[in-house]
């Protein structure tokens, strides 16, 4: 029986709620199917209980998750690669993150590749993560963005596009009795062809624009009237990194449920019950990498209102079809940091996001429903949750079958030459 290949990885902890960690699951679902890989992961970006490793049942053995805070060290990483021996690294999310990492990716690949999924939300091309792309051995890329990003700042580096995607037997389209029924008992709320339901999942965090969105949404309910439609948000609104967003509901005065929080984390079948309540789902963030809640929406057959940034413009069109509202940013700042020095910060226009939420609202329920069809179709041809998974197990076998690793590693060399230019004044000596 042919040894079973072992990964590590690094990432959110896989079995929590967020978009990088659901995705990571998946990812790791789809090649122990296989039956030719065992994972050791370690679980960060939560806060633990316990730092026990977990046997993730029913692979048990073959998924090890270790609790861990941050995302590791240079130690971990050493004592890791030397006691578990994996025949690659994988590792998701911001680049920020990992320039740790890659810190001793010398280390790393003079034993087995190390695989990173990217993401990056918006131009221009960082040309300061160069140096990052250029110490991995293969980089798969979340949205077409950062796909063609990649491919300008480091075109020598083996790159894919590998979009996210979602379970459409768990994100569909549902009875009217299953959603009327979870309206009245989870939001004790009505289901009527008078009311609009917005919904809104996101964290509560800068760049996702809550307090703008709920401002806004009171400008459009002032001009609808606020007995016609309804804003869920689905979030954490006391969140450090977020707005009161409870106070900005008093400060509207829209206490009589024009404005509904939903703060508890959800099974992800309750989730789809959400989308299934809404007649329509909002992102008008910033900056979005990909934006997994509203591919959610739309498997769920709800259309969208999206910033047409990042991966959430490749989702509301497929360049012929429209799955919603894409709204064009009215400025692109170019915001930055020590760490990123550059990069556009996209914002919408009161006016625009408020003609998308009437386009919406004055569609008759015949054309919403007819458009919610459309966009379960996009999701099932262009991120089907069979592609995704035949792909990913497509690019891990053929990266370890090409860069091998330990005694059969191919492919990688700790040294390059390099053309020096002098400086003036200088002569080079034969």
């Amino acid at each position: 029986m042919t040894e079973k290949k072992k990964i590590l990885v690094l990432s959110d902890h896989p079995l929590s709620p967020s978009g990088v960690g659901t995705q990571t699951k998946y990812v790791i679902e789809a090649l122990l199917k296989t039956g030719r890989y065992q994972f050791y992961c370690l679980g960060g970006a939560i806060k633990h209980e316990n730092y026990e490793p977990i046997a993730v049942q029913p692979y048990g053995q073959d998924w090890i998750i270790q609790p861990i805070d941050g995302y590791g060290n240079h130690e971990v990483i050493r004592s890791i690669m030397h006691t578990n021996k994996p025949d690659m690294v994988w590792f998701m999310t911001d680049p920020r993150f990992w320039s740790w990492l890659w810190e001793i990716e010398g280390e790393i690949r003079a034993l087995c590749p190390m695989v990173y999924y990217h993401v990056w939300d918006n131009y221009p091309p960082p040309k300061f993560n160069r140096k990052y792309y250029m110490s991995n051995d293969v980089i798969a890329c979340i949205s077409k963005v950062t796909h063609n990003i990649v491919k300008s700042v480091a075109p020598d580096v083996e790159s894919y596009y590998m979009p996210h995607s979602v379970d459409t037997e768990v994100f569909k389209k549902l009875s009217d009795k299953k959603v009327k029924d979870f309206a009245t008992d989870g939001f004790g709320m009505p289901i009527s062809t008078d009311v609009t339901t917005f919904f809104w999942n996101n964290r509560n965090a800068r760049r996702k624009q809550s307090g703008t969105l709920m401002f806004w949404f009171k400008e459009f309910l002032d001009i609808v009237g606020k007995d016609k439609a309804r804003l869920v948000m689905h979030t954490d609104p006391k969140d450090p990194n977020g707005q009161d967003l409870y106070a900005i509901i008093e400060e509207l005065e829209l206490i009589n449920g024009e404005i509904l929080i939903s703060h508890n984390k959800v099974d992800p079948k309750v989730l789809a019950k959400m989308y299934n309540m809404a007649d329509c789902t909002l992102n008008i963030s910033d900056a979005e990498g990909f934006g997994l809640a509203t591919l959610e929406s739309l498997a769920c057959e709800t259309p969208i209102i999206v910033n047409m940034t990042g991966g959430l413009q490749e989702q509301v069109t497929d360049g012929t079809q429209w799955f919603g509202v894409g709204i064009e940013p009215s400025s692109k700042a170019v915001i930055g940091s020590q760490v990123v020095p550059y990069i556009y910060e996209d914002r919408i226009s009161k006016q625009d996001f408020i003609d998308a939420l009437l386009k919406m609202h004055n569609m008759t329920k015949k054309e919403r429903k007819e458009l919610g069809k459309k966009c379960r179709q996009h999701v099932l041809n262009n991120y089907n949750f069979e592609q995704f998974e035949s792909r990913w197990v497509e690019l891990i076998d053929n990266t370890i079958e090409k860069h091998g690793s330990w005694e059969s590693r191919e492919g990688f060399v700790s040294w390059r030459f390099e053309e020096v230019t002098l400086p003036e004044g200088f002569e080079k000596v034969a």
